[in-house]
């Protein structure tokens, strides 16, 4: 075979992989740009409006290993100065390893999904986080070491009764971490890792068609208020989407089809000596000169 030839069939996958990028960026922002509303499907109803049996509003416990999160805040310092924590808060890949307290824990989870009431007999709750007819389609999973009075291991939320039930106890929880968040492994060193997974018809029971979109709008919900709740604490955290959802579902025992994580947080003790090894990340900006 000629160079020549090689290098027309190289130039030709080139184009056509240009070609795929494209076709797939467009995609994805048509589906951004998709109009909600009767002048799209004018004959379109939803599982609700067909009066079809509502989905449970949570997830029913998966072990018998239930564990009561304590609802006193006191003794934990708060920053409560609004401006301040929101100056403060930014992103942390380092963590220093220390012990995070139950309560603080307990204060994570209270205020991205804690719920506040039920409206109606069960027809939604109102929770800490704002949510799109409040659906509040997720489940928060999470990968927790260090932190007092628990084992290792992963480990679900129960909003309902602010309880957490331990799932399992893998014998390399760290490894567990790196290979789910797709090799990050700066985040193997956080106390809690939170997996947030959608269960997808409650969303879908009331919008349909038109509920995928504002899944994703909801998550940032949750994290920003993570964010800001980890802040207040003096603790850190980063949002990230480079998440093995295949393999996640798989660990923590999830179908993949009607529940798949989607999203996760590492959080953890923090410390102002470690801001040099956080700019560190963005050595390649210095680097590259951007």
């Amino acid at each position: 075979m000629s160079s020549h030839f090689v290098r027309m069939v190289s130039k030709k996958e080139k184009l056509m992989d240009e070609i795929m990028i494209k076709e797939k960026i467009e995609k994805g922002r048509a589906w951004l740009r998709t109009g909600y509303g009767e002048e799209d499907h004018p004959d379109y109803q939803t599982d609700q409006q067909l009066k079809k049996k509502q989905p449970p509003l949570v997830k029913e416990a998966m072990s018998e290993n239930v564990i009561g999160l304590p609802t006193d805040f006191e003794g934990i310092e708060v920053e409560t100065d609004f401006l301040t924590i929101v100056n403060r808060r930014s992103s942390h890949r380092v963590y220093t390893g220390e012990s995070m307290s139950l309560k603080q824990l307990s204060y994570l989870l209270w205020c991205i999904q804690g719920v506040k009431e039920i409206r109606g007999k069960s027809y939604a709750t109102l929770r800490t986080v704002p949510c799109g007819g409040a659906r509040h389609p997720f489940e928060t999973y999470m990968a927790i070491q260090n932190v007092e009075g628990l084992k290792d291991g992963l480990y679900h939320y129960l909003p309902m009764g602010h309880k957490i039930e331990l799932l399992k106890e893998p014998e390399d929880l760290k490894g567990f971490i790196g290979t789910s968040l797709m090799g990050q492994v700066w985040a193997e060193k956080g106390n809690v890792v939170f997996y947030f997974s959608i269960v997808f018809y409650r969303s879908e029971w009331r919008y349909g068609i038109y509920a995928h979109r504002g899944l994703m709008t909801d998550a940032g919900h949750i994290t920003e208020n993570l964010y800001l709740a980890l802040t207040a604490l003096g603790l850190g955290g980063c949002a990230i989407g480079a998440v093995d959802g295949r393999y996640c579902d798989q660990v923590f025992g999830l179908d993949g089809e009607e529940e798949s994580i989607v999203y996760a947080m590492p959080s953890g003790t923090v410390s102002e000596e470690d801001r040099q090894k956080e700019q560190d990340f963005y050595a390649f900006v210095k680097e590259q000169g951007l």
